[in-house]
């Protein structure tokens, strides 16, 4: 009989279901890398391109697109490109375990580099650095899950998953505002970082892949891998695509969220109210994420649960455009997290039950994560325009709703999933 050390039972599709020592170990370590995302973005870099911007001739907005823009390209290209390495590594230690120790070495290191940052082209590099690191150990932490979970656990995995999420955008942001102050909130989020994957890699053995099984190497064949057609896997372009418009039209919430309450609601202390919103965003989206995964896995559904959660949060954008007041703000804020908790669990399932082939899992989630990347390349460049020319934050937030909508609607035509 295989066993999870024999190097023939990484090509093989799970059938016995993980433990929760197993869930919560990868749980902690998706966390620790979105605490080394969203420490930077919801407070860090948005602070330093306020520093920055006096003097550069460019404002705040536009500095803070171009950093993020630009660190999203990196991340649009690295997450597919390391989850195909991890799928052809045949370390001793698995496929999938030497990314994530790299990738979050190098991340930690990358977050002290932004915390000595002096200008903006230093706070660039930081960040694509970033970006280029910590994809490496995400694409390894999320092909770990078609790995190793069998199909009729993956949402409740997802799940566990998504909490971990969000809980790290709210730890990052916490990290970054209570450390007191830009350098130190970078150390605190690097070493938390660095730390939170220990548990995951020491204490749970990667699968093996055979050196027999890995196919012949060619820079033609590896690059022609990143191109998924359409017209062959129609259920992947679909769920691909609803998944980035989705996300394009969270990342469009998003990217603004600071300035939005400085400049728009006028809050006293807008740091701080980042904070409350997320963590109000966080508690309703724990209340679903875990409680959404699990429901579909039992019901043997995915879709009806991704285009009711999808249309929920349309809802809560449009509030932010309609109902422009610091109460209509945590609603809005609560009412997101309850539709992106659902989303987020079932949507990661139902994307694992549509990949073509156990050999290419990381490359084929790395696309498929792409989804996820290149809104934080569009965001900026929809944004910025609309913001400063084409009618504020209330035509800004009627469009993300508008984005939204599509992208719930469009789960529809996917056909091979229930």
């Amino acid at each position: 009989m295989t066993t999870l050390g024999e190097p023939a039972a990484a090509l093989a599709e799970p059938v016995e279901r993980v433990g929760r020592g197993w869930t919560s170990a990868l749980s902690l370590a998706n966390g620790a890398i979105w605490v080394g995302w969203y420490g930077p973005l919801q407070i860090l870099l948005a602070s330093q391109a306020k520093d920055f911007a006096p003097g550069s001739g460019m404002s705040k907005e536009t500095m803070l697109a171009w950093v993020t823009g630009v660190g999203a390209v990196v991340s649009l290209a690295a997450n597919p490109v390391f989850g195909a390495l991890s799928d052809r590594t045949t370390s001793r230690w698995g496929r999938r375990t030497p990314w994530i120790v790299a990738g979050t070495a190098g991340g930690a290191l990358s977050l002290l580099l932004l915390a000595g940052a002096a200008g903006m082209g230093t706070m660039m590099l930081g960040w694509c650095l970033v970006q280029l690191t910590l994809n490496a150990a995400f694409a390894a932490v999320t092909a770990a899950v078609p790995d190793r979970v069998p199909r009729l656990q993956r949402g409740s995995v997802g799940g566990w998953l998504g909490a971990a999420q969000i809980l790290g955008v709210v730890g990052g942001t916490g990290l970054a505002t209570a450390a007191g102050g830009i350098g130190a909130g970078y150390v605190a989020c690097a070493v938390f970082t660095a730390l939170g994957v220990l548990p995951y890699v020491l204490r749970h053995p990667d699968l093996r892949l055979a050196a027999e099984d890995r196919p012949p190497w060619s820079w033609r064949g590896f690059l022609a891998g990143f191109w998924l057609s359409p017209r062959r896997h129609p259920d992947l372009g679909w769920a691909w695509l609803t998944r980035f418009l989705i996300n394009l039209s969270n990342a469009l919430v998003l990217l603004y969220l600071l300035y939005y309450l400085r400049d728009r609601l006028h809050y006293a202390d807008p740091d701080q109210g980042v904070l409350i919103l997320t963590a109000v965003n966080g508690l309703t989206l724990m209340a679903t994420v875990v409680v959404g995964g699990v429901w579909s896995d039992r019901v043997g559904r995915r879709k009806p649960f991704v285009i009711w959660s999808g249309m929920l949060m349309a809802v809560a954008t449009a509030l932010l455009a309609v109902w422009q007041t610091w109460p209509g703000a945590i609603v809005a804020a609560a009412v997101l997290g309850v539709g992106f908790g659902v989303f987020t669990s079932v949507d990661f399932a139902l994307m694992t039950d549509v990949l073509p082939k156990a050999l290419d899992r990381g490359k084929d989630l790395g696309v498929i994560n792409v989804a996820n990347a290149l809104p934080q390349v569009a965001a900026p460049a929809l944004a910025a325009p609309i913001v400063t020319y084409l009618g504020g934050y209330r035509a800004l937030y009627l469009v993300s709703a508008a984005i939204g909508l599509a992208g719930a609607w469009l789960v529809r035509r996917i056909r091979g999933v229930d």
